[in-house]
């Protein structure tokens, strides 16, 4: 079991800059690949990003790459997400997850655990 908390949500005018945290507690954390994903209004879950369980590898969904980081910090049991160059676009509910699997998924399907979400609007 792990339980995730984001935070860093906000509002921010387009091509302004946020940083999302998401900490872990529970289950050692380097048990976990990580994901970042979002919700626009009125839009199915997306995937944003993930990381392997030691930081290794990331993935990135193509419309953030280039714009978007993520990285984490086995010893804190956090993983971050920061978030350059904004776009109206991205405006969403972004939530972290954590997957028991050896393999990063990139589907929400393969993520068991959840955060809350946090906010996360950009201004034109």
């Amino acid at each position: 079991q792990v339980q995730l908390v984001e935070s860093g949500g906000g509002l921010v005018q387009a091509g302004g800059s946020l940083r999302l945290s998401c900490a872990a507690s529970g289950r050692t954390f380097s048990s976990f690949a990580m994901g970042w994903f979002r919700q626009p209004p009125g839009k199915e879950r997306q995937f944003v990003a993930a990381i392997s369980r030691y930081g290794i590898s990331t993935y990135y969904t193509d419309s953030v790459k280039g714009r978007f980081t993520i990285s984490r910090d086995n010893a804190k049991s956090t993983v971050n997400l920061q978030m350059s160059s904004l776009k109206p676009e991205d405006t969403a509910v972004y939530y972290c997850a954590a997957a028991v699997a050896r393999q990063t998924p990139i589907s929400a399907a393969g993520y068991g655990y959840w955060g809350q979400g946090t906010q996360v609007t950009v201004s034109s």
